[in-house]
């Protein structure tokens, strides 16, 4: 097999058609999006003075509820039902397992974007390393312009030029050395 017909292999199998597309699975992410209750986004200022008392210890808020289901006085103080309380710390609890799951699909869809990218950058590389040695004679001559651009945009094996030091100066007096006449 040649190699061109392995390159053009390789290719077909890197361009094949997704099931699904980007712009369907977006589509998606919207629509559950709008099922999602409370759902919003908040400043990061927001964020920080919500935080710490979104995390009081669950015993601690356990305590509460209790407190609230013996004493008719903190109940009446509070005016929340310690039944509406639980409820929401159970519904709290189970939305924690969707922030856990999204957040790893997260990370699944980051790390398969830079697999994707690897395979982009790993095949521009040999492009260019082909194209260097090609260009070396007349009849790959089309190719110069396309290698110039790739050596100017290339940031591998450059050296970062270090800029030359200034030369030491001798500092000059703040006050002039008297000199004696004879």
């Amino acid at each position: 097999m040649s190699n061109e017909t392995s390159v053009n292999q390789n290719s077909a199998l890197g361009a094949q058609e997704p099931a699904v597309t980007p712009e369907a699975i977006v589509v998606q992410l919207r629509a559950i999006r709008q099922q999602i209750p409370e759902y919003g986004q908040l400043p990061a200022s927001d964020l920080r003075s919500l935080a710490s008392v979104a995390h009081v210890h669950p015993d601690f808020t356990q305590a509460a509820i209790g407190a609230m289901g013996a004493s008719a006085t903190v109940l009446s103080a509070v005016g929340t039902n310690p039944d509406d309380v639980q409820r929401e710390v159970d519904t709290a609890g189970r939305w924690a397992v969707v922030e856990d799951e999204l957040r790893a699909m997260l990370k699944g869809v980051a790390a398969a974007n830079v697999s994707r990218r690897h395979r982009i950058g790993k095949t521009a590389l040999l492009t260019y390393a082909v194209s260097q040695k090609l260009v070396r004679s007349a009849e790959h001559s089309d190719l110069l312009p396309h290698v110039d651009v790739m050596n100017r945009m290339n940031r591998f094996g450059k050296r970062k030029v270090k800029k030359a030091a200034p030369a030491p100066t001798t500092p000059v007096p703040a006050t002039p050395v008297p000199t004696t006449h004879v």
